[in-house]
């Protein structure tokens, strides 16, 4: 009789029979080669273990079975084999497959001059067919910089390429150059050949906007080069302009000139270092909504695709009328009008003329930026500039208004000795405006006002801080933390502050003779950053009866049970002794007798058979990071404040 073969069915494997017979209900052999066992696996030694297994649990009189099969295969498999290009990181198949997916989109770029089909060595163009006689070619070339690091935290690759086609186009159009072709460069570690075609597909769609083929360009898979998901970009695009029509016109540009700006579609693909820094130490994050009604994300506002001016501006560009055009880029309003003014000249421009788009107010604010680096860094709602003879000023103006937002928003002058290039008046009046104007859409609308502003105290490693740094984070949230006070120095909270940018302080309680004397000390840091509210996340310290007198009511502490029951140390260690089926944790004000305030909020955690301290510590730490942020919201709030002897009030 044979036994284990449902074994070996369990374990997922094929018994072939030859030499058995059913009797009985039962199987049985009377000897020979009767069974062979199989296993399918993703590769053989596995597959050998699994069929082995199945083997080893078959049972009847006098069975043998070899132990010897495939050693000749896995002795050929372990053999030192040569590298290849896809093992060494980078696939080549995948290259090709990409390639294939866009060769259509970028022959829908063609033009007069160039059929843009991909695959050659080089890319060609006619300028004689494209209509030139007495050309001049022009060139530029530049990236996306960090806003890319933003789609990417956003997993938005749609709308990145037309910010690196506009980035190049805009610049050639300072000389008054048309657009013709546009070379791309694409890098990353480990090609994704769905994200890489989403992106290459938006600098398809802009070429075609800009009215330039998308002639060529490289893909490189470089492992090693970029952290996995992140990609580089570059640009390259060249134009041509007749000889006699090249901007700037330096020796036409005189005093009393006009300035016309045309609108930015926001903050365009410059300065997003800072702005990355200023979102880092907000209260937003990238998926935080900013829309009146909430249906588009900060992340959303700031991929807002830079503006294309080519094709709308061009036309004016080549009336005769236009004495120059700068593009504002990189170095904003005050480093990128004198690229293209004599040195004997500057502008003055006044901020009340145009319309500043509402996100560089939430900017200048959140950040607490100058005024000097909001114009150095940030093209401020203008995305162009022309300078135009005064008395051709509106007519001009209102070509530009067929297609763009535009105004008149400033004059050239002759530079006194020592005077800057480019003077803003008003911009700090302008920004205030317009932020008031809005406060109750957009992003202002959804910043809760008047936050309550709350210090941390803490010993340790700070994983209740954590979920209170993260929840404090979002904008329905009604408190901020200001600041982190440890008593010990070098812990891991402090280190948790001060990455999320929250200022930090170490009080050494060994350095005071008192509880009394130390808690001065931190009553007096507390005092110096404004707090209302106090946190108390693992601060190992017992609070003096004065201190907690004078912050009755403000201080809210955390417990590891269900208070009243089991108070002080060792809560977890004596909800198993009691035998308890349900502990948790409870939030509660700090009173003079230890966890004796009243309860603000409890969450409920079963206690399961075979629980140890550990375990149970494990699963009650995960209540305590839900329970606190809840329970500092409806403080914050206003929803809950403690009365007279202890009561709380909702």
């Amino acid at each position: 009789q044979m036994t284990g073969l449902p074994k070996a069915k369990e374990l997922g494997l094929e018994v072939f029979h030859a030499g058995t017979a059913l009797k009985d209900g039962k199987v049985v052999t009377s000897g020979g080669r009767v069974l062979t066992v199989t296993a399918i696996k993703e590769d053989l030694m596995t597959a050998l273990q699994e069929a082995n297994k199945g083997v080893a649990a078959i049972h009847f009189k006098g069975a043998i079975y070899r132990k010897d099969i495939g050693y000749r295969a896995i002795a050929f498999l372990r053999q030192s084999r040569g590298l290849t290009y896809k093992n060494s990181g980078v696939d080549i198949a995948a290259g090709n497959t990409l390639v294939q997916k866009i060769k259509p989109l970028a022959a829908a770029t063609s033009r007069s001059g160039c059929n843009a089909e991909l695959g050659g060595f080089a890319g060609l163009f006619d300028l004689k067919a494209a209509g030139y006689r007495d050309p001049i070619l022009v060139s530029g070339t530049d990236g996306v910089g960090t806003k890319l690091k933003i789609a990417q935290v956003c997993k938005k690759h749609d709308t990145i390429g037309q910010d690196l086609v506009a980035m190049c186009v805009n610049d050639i159009l300072a000389q008054g150059a048309e657009p013709l072709f546009f070379l791309d460069y694409f890098a990353c570690g480990k090609l994704d050949v769905e994200v890489a075609q989403g992106v290459i597909a938006g600098i398809a769609e802009a070429c075609k906007k800009a009215g330039c083929a998308l002639l060529g360009g490289e893909t490189a898979e470089m492992p090693g080069m970029y952290p996995p998901g992140e990609y580089d970009l570059a640009g390259f695009a060249v134009g041509a302009v007749e000889r006699g029509q090249m901007l700037p016109q330096l020796e036409r540009i005189a005093d009393g000139d006009v300035v016309i700006g045309v609108a930015s579609s926001g903050v365009h693909s410059n300065g997003y270092s800072l702005v990355r820094k200023i979102v880092e130490k907000s209260s937003f994050d990238f998926s935080s909504p900013v829309g009146a009604s909430g249906d588009q994300t900060l992340g959303d506002l700031l991929l807002t695709p830079t503006k294309l001016y080519s094709k709308t501006l061009l036309p004016v560009l080549r009336s005769g009328h236009v004495k120059a055009y700068a593009h504002i880029t990189g170095g904003g309003l005050l480093e990128n009008i004198p690229r293209v003014l004599p040195e004997s000249f500057g502008v003055v421009l006044d901020a009340l003329t145009w319309k500043i788009p509402e996100i560089f107010c939430w900017l200048h604010k959140e950040g607490n930026l100058s005024e000097d680096e909001m114009t150095r860094t940030f093209n401020c709602g203008i995305g162009a500039v022309l300078v135009v003879q005064k008395e051709m000023a509106l007519q001009v103006l209102k070509d530009i208004q067929k297609h763009e937002t535009a105004w008149l928003i400033g004059k050239v002058v002759s530079l006194q000795k020592g005077s800057a290039n480019v003077k803003v008046h008003n911009l700090l009046r302008a920004l205030q405006a317009n932020r008031s104007l809005s406060v109750h859409s957009h992003i202002q609308g959804k910043i809760q006002t008047n936050k309550v502003k709350v210090a941390v105290l803490i010993s340790g490693t700070g994983t209740n801080l954590e979920a209170l740094i993260n929840s404090t984070k979002k904008p329905s949230s009604f408190a901020q933390i200001v600041l982190v006070v440890s008593n010990k120095a070098g812990v891991e909270g402090l280190r948790k502050a001060e990455r999320a940018g929250i200022p930090t302080r170490v009080i050494d309680h060994k350095l005071y003779e008192s509880r009394t004397e130390f808690d001065s000390a931190v009553d007096k840091v507390l005092q110096e950053f404004s707090v209302e509210l106090i946190c108390l996340a693992g601060f190992m310290r017992i609070l003096s009866g004065p201190f907690v007198k004078k912050w009755e009511g403000k201080i809210l502490n955390i417990h590891p049970s269900l208070l009243p029951s089991f108070k002080g140390a060792n809560a977890h260690k004596l909800v198993l002794q009691a035998g308890v089926r349900v502990t948790g944790c409870t939030v509660h004000f700090v009173a003079e007798e230890v966890d004796a305030g009243a309860i603000i909020f409890q969450e409920a955690v079963p206690v399961k058979i075979g629980d140890t301290v550990e375990t149970l510590s494990e699963r009650v730490k995960e209540a305590e990071h839900r329970a606190f942020p809840a329970a500092l919201q409806l403080v914050a709030s206003g929803a809950v404040q403690v009365g007279e002897a202890g009561k709380i009030y909702w």
